[in-house]
């Protein structure tokens, strides 16, 4: 089972937890809407470059915080801009090219919550008492970077329920809201 709840501040971020059983790995906000933007990008790879605020709108996201996010994947050359009438963002490789990974360092560094491998590969090292402690916190973070490198921004997206599916579930949740 696979939830995603809001906490607090963190670094000065927003974060959200994916929780899976008993392990938390943390995705700051600014992480996700750049996921999201990402898809909504894939989704519309073919179109050529689309302007911040039909990207904003199109995946809920604050036009605002969404120019600095495309700003900041722009000078990782993930995403480029284009000038003009007909201008806004594009992604600079074919969706099948990014890795989930690749943007979720970039963003938040490090796998969180357990950090950086180097740093529990020392504390293995390190601390006799707790070594079997850190290396089960290693091997989650193995499998985490595993599944986040081997999942691309297309691979997302192909999972993504059909149009159809949405709207039904929208319907859905305005027929209980009225009840």
């Amino acid at each position: 089972m696979c939830t995603l709840a809001s906490y607090g501040k963190d670094s000065g971020l927003k974060t959200s937890r994916i929780a899976t059983d008993e392990v938390r790995l943390k995705i700051s906000q600014k992480g996700l809407y750049a996921l999201h933007a990402l898809m909504t990008l894939a989704r519309r790879y073919q179109q050529g470059a689309i302007t911040v605020r039909d990207i904003a709108s199109e995946s809920d996201l604050p036009i605002k915080f969404l120019a600095l996010i495309l700003v900041e994947l722009k000078h990782a050359r993930i995403v480029e801009s284009v000038r003009g009438y007909s201008g806004g963002y594009r992604l600079r490789r074919a969706p099948s090219e990014i890795r989930l990974s690749e943007i979720v360092r970039m963003i938040d560094g490090p796998l969180a919550p357990f950090g950086d491998a180097d740093q529990l590969r020392t504390l293995i090292a390190g601390d006799v008492e707790h070594r079997a402690l850190y290396q089960v916190f290693l091997d989650v973070r193995d499998s985490a970077a595993k599944i986040l490198d081997n999942t691309t921004v297309a691979d997302i997206i192909a999972k993504r329920p059909s149009a159809k599916r949405k709207a039904d579930r929208q319907l859905i949740e305005r027929k209980s809201a009225t009840k």
